[in-house]
């Protein structure tokens, strides 16, 4: 709409159109970057409302099988048994298709000719995988408003935020670092809980084992310390607070306490009462509730409560909902705490970028940023491009960040690693100060007097000054974005009418689209740079973004591939060679980073083909059975912009949705427009090439499509 980002005039077209009527605007609570431009250009009074509840994905069908034969084998791999039961778990991971995440002997290959310490590992490495789906958590329906979650509901929640370190301490009255339980729980057993993740992601049998059990002792401990505020139906009203409990303590401890103990846990309730009571603290916020309640007093002309908007795991502060959204202080990012979570991630690519490529590091690292990320992480993904470059933010006495210094090369112990940054529209318009700082940070480095072979922002900036005829501070331009008042590539858009020829339309998109480039020299001006962009582009080794909370993942919307350069990059190097795609996952204490293939799995495999997830979606009818389908849009998306879904994921797809004719029935029944998309999609991506199927489901597909649109039609 046309009109100014801020401040509005009466020329601008929001001011117009809305003039004096009031705007409650209702907003997701992990969503303040959209609520603050609400805010700016439709004068808006937000009401925060809870994301959906969530739960753990599980495990179905054939992975649960595989779960029960890893069971089996670890009562039995010393014995006779052991050996045939590795068979059947190798046998039986490939057909779950977990071959593509984990390296499996071959289909001849017989396991009793190995040792029993390469069994376990391979045991080890299958059960980490579907572990690691099972403990995804995944959102469970819509929420609706002014209702509460359950206590059930609530527990989830209080896992996640019982598993976090915080060293900051509560963030309110007590600055005393709080450990999480599971550093807690490692510890009762003598381990260090980063040395049990290393090992268990390695796929080490008895650590992944043990992770576990820490997951399950944390599981027991938050139910017990949520069980005790439960009334009889199932929800939680008043909170009983440890020092109510008094009398337990004497009579062997706290629940929490014999809930550890019955899994071998020894944790005393000294250790466990700073962390609980915070919980007790987070529980109260949880099951709050004034989402109507604010509704009525801004209905009232009354003062709703202002608050934070965000990650209510990261920060509870943003709970009870019900409150009029703001976001933070844009110049306060990246915080301490977030540079080292961002250190944690960037050597972790690093790492395996390195191990795959024969000890060599990527040159060039295409990066995404996003508004709603970074302030639910207070700017970890902007630490990230920081850490990645050597550049170290200075915060003065405020807490602002507004200087810089280059990290020298024997403290980085590598290369300085080049970086292309484009930032959503929502970003540009909120971290402005930010932009200026990545591109301040960049050009620093490119102007260091240092060999290229320790310098690539440097070596690419004076091979693109030589190649463009421009200076090398203008070459090592790196941070673009959308021009003013412009969002997205239109990628998503695109895919979700279909009204796309081919993949070269796309990425033509996202060039013209995101080539703005920002310039600290040049302050407040978006040029567009199509000639430097995709000179920067075309030296990308590596495209990367991050996902930061579990209410939203790669297929929950189209963002994350419209702003994916990845077939981009692969068109435009002179080699033909495509980039390797990384997504980090930092919505566990145990941060990981994944391909993304691996991740587009893991999100079908916990989502899309997950009955407890498309269950749930149908239980809400018309609204859940869009929402599946989208999941589905937005799977083929990544087809598209980024060739990362495999086959088995369309063909289990259509297997649960259209190869089921009750399944079919239910679809139709609660949302037929819907259905007629997701059967459109699944025709679109096999005539796209991305689905390889019979004739069989291709007829069944168009019979289908006919049918459900006559019935649409009303024929």
């Amino acid at each position: 709409m046309p009109g100014k980002q801020v401040g509005m005039s009466g020329g601008c077209y929001p001011d117009r159109l809305i003039q004096s009527t009031p705007n409650l605007y209702y907003y997701a609570a992990n969503n303040p970057s959209e609520a603050t431009i609400a805010k700016r250009r439709s004068y808006a009074s937000t009401i925060s409302y809870l994301t959906p509840p969530a739960e753990n994905a599980g495990l179905y069908k054939g992975l649960k099988e595989l779960g029960e034969l890893v069971g089996s084998y670890q009562g039995l791999r010393e014995s006779g048994r052991g050996a045939t039961i590795v068979n059947s778990i190798v046998a039986s991971a490939r057909v779950c298709n977990l071959d593509k995440d984990v390296d499996l002997p071959a289909e001849e290959d017989n396991t009793a000719d190995l040792t029993l310490e390469e069994r376990d590992t391979i045991v080890g490495k299958v059960y980490g995988k579907i572990m690691e789906i099972e403990s995804r958590l995944l959102p469970c329906g819509l929420h609706t408003v002014g209702v509460p979650p359950t206590a059930e509901e609530a527990i989830a929640t209080l896992v996640n935020i019982a598993s976090i370190d915080r060293p900051e301490g509560n963030g309110i009255d007590d600055d005393t670092p709080i450990a999480g339980l599971p550093r807690l729980l490692a510890k009762a057993r003598d381990r260090d809980i980063e040395d049990v993740y290393r090992s268990s992601d390695a796929g080490v049998l008895n650590d992944v084992r043990l992770a576990e059990e820490i997951k399950e002792g944390v599981r027991a401990a938050v139910r017990a310390s949520v069980d005790r505020s439960t009334d009889s139906t199932g929800r939680v009203t008043e909170v009983n607070e440890v020092g109510e409990s008094m009398a337990a303590f004497f009579q062997g401890g706290s629940p929490m306490r014999k809930a550890l103990l019955d899994l071998n846990f020894d944790v005393t309730d000294d250790a466990l009462a700073p962390l609980f009571k915070y919980c007790e603290f987070c529980l109260k916020q949880v099951v709050a509730d004034n989402e109507m309640g604010a509704l009525l007093e801004g209905l009232d002309g009354e003062f709703i409560l202002p608050g934070p908007g965000g990650d209510p795991i990261r920060n509870p502060l943003v709970l009870p909902t019900g409150k009029n959204m703001h976001a933070l202080d844009p110049q306060a990012i990246p915080t301490t705490a977030a540079c080292d979570c961002a250190k944690v991630v960037v050597d972790r690519l690093l790492d395996r970028q390195a191990k795959d490529n024969n000890g060599e590091y990527p040159e060039s690292i295409a990066f995404v940023l996003w508004g709603t990320d970074n302030i639910k992480t207070y700017g970890e993904s902007l630490a990230q491009v920081l850490w990645m470059v050597g550049v170290r933010p200075l915060p003065d006495s405020l807490g602002r960040v507004n200087q810089i210094e280059p990290i020298p090369l024997e403290e980085l112990g590598r290369p300085r690693i080049d970086v292309v940054v484009t930032c959503s529209g929502v970003f540009r318009d909120l971290f402005i100060n930010q932009m200026n700082l990545l591109d301040r940070a960049v050009k620093m480095v490119a102007e260091l007097d240092e060999p290229p072979e320790s310098n690539f922002v440097r070596k690419h900036a004076l091979e693109q000054a030589e190649e463009l005829g421009v200076t090398l501070r203008d070459a090592a331009t790196r941070v673009f974005s959308n021009a003013a008042g412009s969002y997205s590539a239109n990628v998503g858009l695109a895919i979700e009418n279909g009204g796309w020829e081919d993949e070269s339309q796309l990425q033509e998109q996202f060039l013209s689209r995101k080539g703005f480039a920002f310039n600290a020299d040049k302050p407040g001006i978006l040029d567009q740079q199509a000639d430097l962009f995709q000179s920067s582009l075309k030296r990308v080794d590596v495209t990367f973004q991050n996902l930061d909370s579990s209410e939203i993942s790669l297929s929950d919307v189209s963002h994350y591939f419209d702003s994916d350069p990845t077939k981009v990059v692969a068109g435009l190097r002179t080699d033909g060679k495509k980039p390797t795609a990384f997504v980090a996952d930092t919505t566990t204490a145990n941060a990981q980073v994944r391909t993304l293939s691996e991740t587009v799995r893991l999100d079908a495999r916990t989502k899309l083909l997950n009955p407890k997830f498309y269950e749930g979606m149908l239980k809400s009818g018309y609204e859940g059975t869009r929402e599946i389908t989208k999941r589905l849009r937005n799977t083929m998306g990544w087809s598209a912009t980024a060739g990362a879904v495999d086959n088995f994921v369309y063909e289990d797809a259509n297997e649960v949705f259209i190869a089921d004719p009750e399944m079919q029935k239910r679809l139709l029944e609660t949302n037929p427009n819907a259905f007629r998309d997701m059967v459109t999609t699944f025709l679109e991506a096999n005539g796209r090439g991305y689905w390889d199927t019979t004739e069989e489901n291709l007829d069944r597909l168009r019979q289908l499509y006919a049918e459900v649109d006559d019935k649409i039609e009303g024929m």
